[in-house]
């Protein structure tokens, strides 16, 4: 009675780590979805901080600091 009550205890603790395998594999998964949509947003935001900085004529690395008042 001994061997199959430690069975069914190893049993009931292989299905809970399976189902938390499953639950952290999902968590794992929706935050590489996160990642990869901020990846693209931060990718667009250079883009238009590049365009911007175009139309504006960007900033000159030699350009002297205004004078001070």
């Amino acid at each position: 009675m001994e061997l199959e009550s430690r069975m069914d205890d190893l049993e009931c603790r292989q299905a809970f780590q399976d189902d938390t395998l499953q639950a952290l594999n999902e968590v794992v998964v929706e935050q590489q979805r996160s990642i990869e949509r901020l990846q693209l947003q931060v990718a667009a935001l250079i883009k238009r901080l590049e365009d911007v900085q175009g139309l504006v004529g960007g900033v000159e690395e030699d350009e002297a600091p205004p004078p001070h008042y």
